[in-house]
Parts: C-alpha cells; structure tokens; sequence
C-alpha cells in the first residue's frame, strides 16, 4: 500500500522509519515534493513445498550417519547404484521453421549421463538461491540496484564431478526381517519396518572404471544398524499440527461434533507416516499430507456413522426418539414413498 503526501516546502526530508504497534513500517525517501511511505504488510504464512521438504530432510538426517556433515546435502536421487554410471543418447526436438510448431524428436549421437546433469543443475540452482539471498541481506542501496537472481547465475559445467552427492535408494544395508510378512510382495516387507525409504550417499570417484565411494547411509549409528538416534524436528511437527488444523477447519469437516477426534487420529496418522515422504518419485509433501488427512478423517467419519446407526437402532427398539439426522432421514425416505405411491396413483 502507497501513500503519497506532497510536500510544499521543497526542503530535504531525512530518512525515518516508524514502526507502531500496529507493526507496519512507514520509510520516507529522500525527495523534495513527495514523501512515499511504504506499509509493509505482514506475510500470512502457511506452508509451502519448500518448507516441508527442508524438514523432512533434516528429520531424516537426524537418522542417517554421514562421513563429512557436508555429505548429508545430496544433488540427486536415483533408484539404483547403475543408474550413477547409465548414460542415454540425447534427444532434441525437430521444430517446423513456417510454423514453429515441434513436429517431432531425433537423436542428437551425443551420450550424457541423467543423473549426473540432474545433479549438477540442482547443485548450481542452490548456490545461486544461496548467494542471491546473501546479497539481499547485505544490500543497503537504492531499489533500482537491488540484487538480481539472474546475476548469481552460475553454468552447470562448470562444477567438478567428485563435489557431487547422490542418494541412491537402496536396502542393502538393513537387517533382513523373514518372519515379518507371510507373504511379501513388496522389496520393503523382506525387511525390518522402517520410518523412512533408506539410502545411501555416494561421490563418484572414478567414472571411466564404475566406481563410487559411499559417504553416507540411513538409519545408521556407529557404523551400525539403528533407527531409534533420530527425530522429527520440532518445525515439522508444528507444520502438521498446523495442517490439520487448517484442514478441520474446512466447511465439510467442522460441523461434526467428533471433529477433535478426526484432529487426534491424523496427528497420529502423520506422525507414524511423515517420513514416508519419498522425494524421488515427488517434490509436493503438501498434496501427500493432504491426501493421509483426507483418508484419516474420512475413516473416522465412518466409525462414527457406524456407531450411530447401532446406537439409532437400540434407542428406536426401546422406543426412544433417535438421532436428528436419523429422524431427518426417516422423514426423507417418507418423502420419497409418497412421491412414488403418487406417480404410480397418477399413472394408472
């Protein structure tokens, strides 16, 4: 919001800064006819993708064991320890010069490796949201020069491959569990039950021979097997209490009167299967929370429908009056038969 107040006097106006207790801050430029005072409104946060994500990885961090703290930040995900070495024949599209419309793909005969080009355009994005947002903070200049994002760009190219740092989605390294699933389907139920997917950290070390050092692994203490050393950071935990509360609060939750119930269910929910986040197949954690607290509270809203209808059938049997959306449902179903025994009167 922009105020503008002309000023007669023509004279210099030094620079002041007011904060109220309404906690907006008003700055005067430097200007001789016109004073701009800039309220600046407080940001109503909520949650965002990129929060989640931030402590869903420090969480799983807090479980995993790193050679150096540095190799706890990885570049790319992949699914197998091949998939670091697996190289794919670039492909480019085929554009229509009149219309210039694609038309169709063709390969180029150039060999590039996935995940090593995912890996270093994550790795250069994040250095220069890094820099840029250090340059930000130490900015005390006029608007017009204000730092720009595009400035801090840097060339994917130009970074070594042995600073890289892969997380490869792997199980090897966790305690077979035979007893666990009568009969297992899926890779995990031959396992231990974990918290989280595990995985291993590597650097390549050597391309041309295949060869990859391990710099770090999940679920992992001393060198041993341990999944009890870590924790949900206090941050997360917040974020989902806050998610469900704003998700009761929806017009198709909050008139029931269990709806504490529904709350105390999903906060269960998230905390057994937050971790469960796999950022290999999606960057949304929001829409996969989303969709645990529809299915907790949907459960529960079953349950209890389920229980009313036993307790509407005993009170109807002992000739008490039942539930009101029991009498509202018996006067709809009324409704209907009288409709029906009229069209059929009608009709003959």
């Amino acid at each position: 919001m922009l105020l503008f107040i002309t000023i007669l006097t023509g004279v210099l106006i030094a620079d002041i800064k007011l904060l109220t207790n309404r906690t907006f801050t008003a700055i005067i430029d430097r200007k001789t006819t016109t004073i701009t005072i800039r309220k600046v409104m407080a940001r109503n946060k909520y949650l965002s993708n990129k929060e989640l994500l931030k402590e869903i990885h420090k969480s799983k961090v807090s479980y995993s064991e790193f050679n150096e703290p540095h190799y706890h930040q990885f570049d790319a995900i992949v699914e197998d320890y091949n998939d670091l070495f697996t190289e794919v024949e670039e492909v480019e599209d085929i554009i229509d010069e009149s219309t210039g419309e694609v038309t169709g793909t063709r390969k180029t005969g150039v060999m590039y490796c996935p995940a090593l080009r995912a890996a270093k355009e994550t790795k250069a994005k994040r250095i220069a949201a890094a820099t840029f947002e250090e340059a930000k903070d130490n900015y005390d200049g006029p608007a017009s020069g204000k730092p720009r994002l595009i400035d801090h760009k840097i060339d994917p190219d130009t970074l070594a491959e042995d600073e890289l740092v892969f997380r490869v989605m792997t199980y090897e390294h966790i305690p077979l569990d035979p007893g666990r699933k009568k009969n297992p389907r899926k890779e995990a139920e031959y396992y231990v039950k974990l918290n989280f997917i595990p995985f291993k950290h590597y650097i390549i070390t050597d391309r041309e021979n295949k060869v990859a050092k391990e710099v770090g692994r999940s679920h992992s203490k001393d060198g041993e097997f341990c999944q009890t050393h870590g924790a949900m950071t206090d941050k997360l935990a917040h974020m989902f209490m806050l998610l469900v509360e704003r998700y009761s609060q929806r017009a198709n939750w909050r008139g029931y009167t269990y709806v504490d119930e529904m709350k105390g269910q999903s906060l269960l929910q998230l905390s057994a299967m937050g971790l469960q986040f796999n950022e290999a197949k999606s960057n949304n954690p929001f829409a996969y929370y989303t969709q645990a607290l529809t299915h907790s509270f949907t459960r529960v809203l079953n349950i209890e429908k389920k229980n009313q209808d036993i307790r509407d059938k005993i009170l109807v049997d002992k000739g008490l009056t039942p539930s009101f959306s029991k009498q509202i449902e018996h006067e709809e179903n009324l409704r209907k038969m009288r409709e029906e025994a009229k069209s059929s009167d009608s009709g003959d």
